[in-house]
C-alpha cells in the first residue's frame, strides 16, 4: 500500500480529478491551468486578482478566507458585495461572474471546478 505524501501548499495547488484522485501541481506564473475536475488552493493574496471578473461554468465555486478581509462581487448582486474575513466562506454559482478584491492581505482556500472558465481582462486604460 502506498504511503501518505506530504505537500507544500504554499506552492503547490491540488487537482481533484473526476476518478477523485488528488495530485499535487506546482503554481506557475499566469492563468490558472484548469483541469477536468476541481482544483483545490490556498493562496496569498496582497493585491486584487490581475483580471476584472472571472467564471466557472462547470460547477460551484468556493472561497473560504483563513486569515485578512476580502470583498468578493457577483454580477448578479453588484450593489450587495460580501466582505469576508476570518472564518467565512461563500459559495459562487456556478456561471455568476465575479472578482475578489483585497481589502487586507488575506489568505484564501479556494475549491474551483473545470475544465471550463473564464476571465475578464483588465481595462489598459
Amino acid at each position: 500500500m502506498p504511503n501518505a505524501i506530504t505537500v507544500d501548499v504554499g506552492t503547490h495547488s491540488l487537482d481533484l480529478g473526476r476518478d477523485l484522485t488528488i495530485t499535487p501541481r506546482a503554481r506557475q506564473p499566469g492563468p490558472p491551468h484548469r483541469i477536468d475536475g476541481v482544483t483545490l488552493g490556498i493562496v496569498t493574496m496582497t493585491e486584487n486578482a490581475p483580471h476584472a471578473g472571472e467564471v466557472h461554468p462547470d460547477g460551484d465555486e468556493l472561497l473560504y478566507v483563513i486569515s485578512g478581509r476580502v470583498r468578493v462581487t457577483c454580477d448578479s448582486a453588484l450593489d450587495a458585495p460580501l466582505e469576508l474575513g476570518p472564518g467565512m466562506a461563500c459559495i459562487v454559482p456556478r456561471g455568476e461572474w465575479h472578482r475578489v478584491d483585497i481589502l487586507e492581505p488575506a489568505e484564501l482556500l479556494h475549491s474551483t471546478p473545470g475544465p471550463n472558465g473564464d476571465h475578464r481582462p483588465l481595462d489598459s486604460a
